[in-house]
């Protein structure tokens, strides 16, 4: 009971700052305070239902990839991906961390409050943006576990702390420098669609 009346009045205090910045015309804290609050309340929110869709919707989809090439097989309401490399079974599960909430959430939280763009802009834009991260955690645990399939359990650490990263972290890369470097030139390409 106590965490969520601390939850409640960490969300007014939230809310209360960010209408003082508001009226302050203070856009740069507006945006630090408010996509930083966003971020710890949807990350605070998704325990433990948000996690297990996450994980859930991410393990179904690399299941997918494993039913197209054959390579893995997936248990999506158990969040394990299955790999068989030469008779030797391996075991992976999608928790917290693989299930690409932590990066959604930042994403998120980063665009809601992003002044370039209009509110219907943000909202477009955060969509495309939660489907483009979904689809880089799909191939980075894909080429996880087919890197096990292929090389067994030593590339273990390789597949999924060094390349899968890389990869992964690289196309989040181009989606921020899309969304958020180059918003300007973005913003003019919504204003000539109309």
């Amino acid at each position: 009971m106590l965490k969520y009346v601390l939850l409640f009045v960490g969300i007014v205090f939230w809310l209360y700052c960010l209408t003082v910045l508001k009226r302050a015309k203070n856009g740069a804290f507006y945006f630090l305070v408010g996509s930083t609050g966003l971020f710890i309340g949807l990350l605070l929110m998704s325990k433990p239902y948000g996690i297990w869709l996450f994980a859930t919707a991410m393990t179904w989809a690399v299941g997918l990839v494993g039913q197209t090439t054959g390579f893995f097989s997936t248990f999506y309401l158990a969040h394990v991906i299955q790999v068989v490399n030469h008779h030797h079974l391996s075991l992976f599960m999608i928790d917290y961390e693989c299930s690409g909430l932590i990066e959604s959430a930042a994403f998120l939280g980063l665009i809601a409050f992003y002044p370039i763009y209009s509110r219907q802009h943000r909202v477009i834009l955060a969509v495309l943006g939660l489907i483009w991260l979904f689809v880089a955690n799909i191939v980075r645990l894909s080429l996880v576990a087919i890197m096990i399939h292929f090389f067994g359990d030593r590339v273990f650490y390789l597949a999924h702390a060094i390349l899968g990263r890389l990869l992964f972290y690289s196309l989040a890369i181009i989606l921020y420098y899309l969304v958020f470097t180059k918003g300007q030139l973005v913003n003019r390409l919504f204003k000539k669609l109309g």
